[in-house]
């Protein structure tokens, strides 16, 4: 009788998940358990790219490659996960009601921006989180060329000085002279709690961000936070009024709800603590991956964040060990010791660090580069080759 291995999500978690399962089943000349992915959509949505224009086209399809792998893959949303009975009550593609069972589960539904409960933020502010909101601040964007000139028309403030605030901060003086002109004057602004520019990403990359921020006009409102949103802009915690007809919200993110469904212990961020082979504790068939796992990259006392670079690696080990625990081999504890970075800096290039306490590496146009190369070729899926989508999700593969 044939088993099943489900996972849960098509992300950088879920589908790396996939393809290191079905790595080891082929090399153990196994064709009796069912490797399946269950997500909305056939594509993984390049995230970490959504604060660039044409965000449309971010998004590369999974089909040919699941198919060239022997990957199931079940169109559908999951509602409830039934852990004792060992299912998955899910939403099809038509919004109908249907269940898959499983043998052992990985859950790889990512994560999501934790929309604050504060006046107007729902309604009035834009994100870069889920591709669907991406597009919808882009068409907003390209509309602000027809409505009357002002100064709130030309503004954009982003909530938030961190990782995608300051990446997607960095990105809108060209945006928005691209809709509104070359010689338009245009106004970003970061609201940010801390008491110097980029203080949360470390001394030696702040110099970088502070750099960039003073070439590009990007300012900084210090110390502060944004108390309300409306139509027309925000108002901040002090009572200072910006008025601005683009708002983006950039802070706060936690785990899929579904975390929630799985008993176990979770984060603040609502991940699942897993164990070192990735299963979660307490759980002898369930695994987690990618964003929804609080897992511990080394001995150091650091874990993954919720980053694609954990993501991937994290998936590579996932899939690799829920397959081993069937096949009754030993598994490979996840380890991921090395942490880099690279943030882009809009038109003054970018800065890529090394280490958890992000030595500067690279800048500028050196750093553009090497973002360019991870943005647009390390993040996608492999090609629709088995040999060669196989050989990528080796979990032992050396990290550069």
């Amino acid at each position: 009788m044939t088993q099943h291995i489900l996972i849960l999500g098509a992300g950088f978690g879920g589908l790396w998940s996939a393809l290191g399962a079905i790595r080891l089943l082929d090399r153990q000349g196994r064709s009796d358990i069912q490797v399946s992915v269950l997500a909305p959509q056939a594509e993984l949505r390049i995230r970490p790219r959504f604060y660039e224009p044409e965000v449309a086209k971010m998004a590369a399809p999974l089909g040919e490659l699941f198919d060239a792998v022997g990957v199931r893959f079940i169109q559908g949303t999951a509602q409830r996960i039934d852990v004792a009975g060992k299912r998955v009550e899910y939403l099809d593609g038509q919004g109908n009601a249907a269940i898959s069972h499983f043998d052992k589960l990985v859950l790889a539904t990512g994560s999501g921006l934790a929309r604050p409960d504060m006046a107007g933020v729902t309604e009035h502010a834009f994100d870069v989180d889920q591709l669907e909101e991406a597009v919808r601040l882009e068409e907003h964007l390209k509309a602000l060329a027809g409505r009357p000139a002002s100064p709130g028309r030309n503004t954009v403030v982003v909530a938030g000085g961190g990782f995608t605030g300051i990446e997607t901060a960095m990105e809108m003086p060209a945006r928005l002279r691209a809709v509104l002109g070359q010689d338009a004057e245009v106004k970003v602004v970061i609201v940010d709690r801390g008491d110097a520019i980029g203080a949360s990403m470390g001394t030696e990359i702040a110099a970088s961000i502070a750099a960039a921020s003073t070439e590009l006009g990007v300012q900084w409102q210090l110390k502060s936070s944004v108390e309300a949103v409306d139509a027309d802009g925000v108002t901040l915690a002090d009572g200072q009024r910006i008025d601005a007809a683009t708002v983006i919200w950039t802070t706060g993110v936690k785990a899929s709800d579904l975390t929630a469904q799985i008993p176990g212990e979770r984060d603040r961020l609502g991940r699942l603590k897993v164990d070192g082979n990735l299963r979660v504790i307490g759980q002898e068939d369930i695994y987690a991956s990618g964003d929804t796992a609080h897992a511990a990259t080394d001995d150091l006392g650091n874990n993954a964040l919720m980053t694609c670079q954990h993501a991937i690696m994290l998936g590579r080990y996932a899939g690799h060990n829920v397959a081993a625990q069937m096949l009754g081999v030993e598994p490979i504890a996840y380890s991921q010791p090395k942490y880099v970075t690279c943030l882009d800096l809009g038109a003054w290039g970018a800065v890529y660090t090394e280490g958890w306490d992000r030595q500067v590496k690279l800048v500028r146009e050196e750093g553009k580069q090497l973002k360019t190369q991870i943005n647009t070729v390390w993040i996608y899926p492999p090609v629709a080759d088995k040999a060669v989508a196989l050989a990528a999700a080796d979990p032992l593969i050396p990290i550069a």
